[in-house]
């Protein structure tokens, strides 16, 4: 609302009720609405008693709702009336949404204005534009802004505080626009587009840096025989849950030797191949495959060692699989020979044949 002249100042302004003296009598009990007020102090006070108005302090006294004239009045005194002007830090009741943003960032309504009492959610109105927060602590020039959120009691609370004025920082961190999830930090991304400079997009990530969070070993619990090359581990796989074994985070699914990801990231993906020989073979080895689609698979990694023929053999090959789709990234294992077939070793009591899964960090 626009206005002609100053603004306006807005306060707690009171007309006490009608006061009848009483002959002799200096002091008197001061209402609004039949309800005792208690005015700040006698200087955000006017008294006007026959006509003329008091001097604060040295024609009239308060204390709490009784004001107390320098002498007593007498019958036919009039206390014309007493205007109460508001305390000095209080606005009064503001109406519904008359405490703007506006108003907060000119310095008009401050914290030391605002009670419980008074300036309630519903007087807010707080709007946020494209150049403007909806609302804005400010510092005093030594401290910087700071937010303080309550107990339910009132007696303790945690504060959000503006970094200091040397570090000379302008920024807005967006919250994630996924709800809450659990075991997971906040990470901050940069938002790209035009206009964008100075704003973090958080997410909930798992945590980077602060170790492993996912580790499992597989195997295969009984010998896999008649193998021959491209053929792949399907059969038998159970954790390897002996011993003392220990995993970390939610375990792989697998499905038929077919490996799915408990979560995005990059992952080490570890395959031992133990076993013999059946066939005068010079050469023997495993292969990891992979897929990104969920469909065509291809040899991310091929090992081979040679051996004696009717031998037995051991190798271990590696893969790091960024896995950015728990639902299109997927792994296998086999087997890769010169000719004939050869036979997996495999224990549910030890590892022979076995696979091992770590997630190493973020996509």
């Amino acid at each position: 609302m626009s206005y002609i002249g100053k603004t306006p100042l807005v306060g707690n302004f009171q007309v006490c009720d009608a006061i009848s003296t009483v002959n002799n009598q200096a002091a008197y009990t001061m209402q609004v609405g039949s309800v005792n007020v208690l005015p700040e102090s006698v200087n955000n006070m006017m008294v006007s008693l026959n006509g003329v108005v008091q001097k604060p302090g040295s024609s009239f006294t308060i204390s709490d709702s009784t004001i107390t004239f320098s002498s007593a009045l007498v019958t036919g005194d009039v206390i014309n009336f007493i205007q109460i002007f508001g305390d000095v830090l209080s606005i009064g009741t503001p109406s519904d949404g008359a405490v703007t943003s506006t108003k907060l960032a000119s310095n008009s309504v401050t914290t030391a204005k605002i009670t419980d009492s008074n300036v309630t959610s519903a007087k807010t109105n707080f709007v946020s534009t494209s150049s403007a927060a909806g609302l804005q602590i400010k510092g005093d020039g030594t401290t910087d802004g700071t937010l303080q959120l309550n107990c339910s009691q009132n007696s303790h609370g945690i504060k959000l505080a503006s970094p200091a004025h040397s570090s000379s920082q302008s920024y807005t961190l967006k919250f994630p626009t996924g709800n809450v999830t659990a075991d997971k930090f906040l990470k901050v991304a940069s938002v790209s587009g035009s206009g964008t400079s100075g704003i973090g997009q958080l997410s909930f990530a798992d945590a980077g840096g602060g170790g492993i969070t996912n580790a499992q070993q597989w195997r295969i619990s009984a010998a896999q025989g008649n193998m021959g090359s491209g053929d792949h581990v399907t059969n038998n796989w159970e954790v390897a849950d002996s011993f003392g074994y220990g995993g970390i985070g939610s375990a792989m699914g697998q499905s038929q030797g077919i490996f799915t990801f408990p979560a995005t990231g990059i992952w080490l993906v570890q395959f031992t191949y133990n076993g013999n020989d059946g066939s005068a073979q010079n050469y023997v080895g495993g292969i990891i495959t992979s897929t990104t689609n969920n469909s065509s698979y291809g040899e991310a990694t091929q090992g081979n060692a040679s051996i004696q023929a009717n031998g037995y053999f051991t190798g271990t090959i590696n893969f790091m699989f960024d896995v950015t789709s728990t639902s299109t990234h997927k792994v296998r294992f086999a087997v890769h020979c010169a000719t004939g077939q050869i036979a997996l070793s495999g224990n549910t009591n030890r590892t022979d044949t076995g696979a091992v899964f770590i997630r190493l960090g973020d996509t």
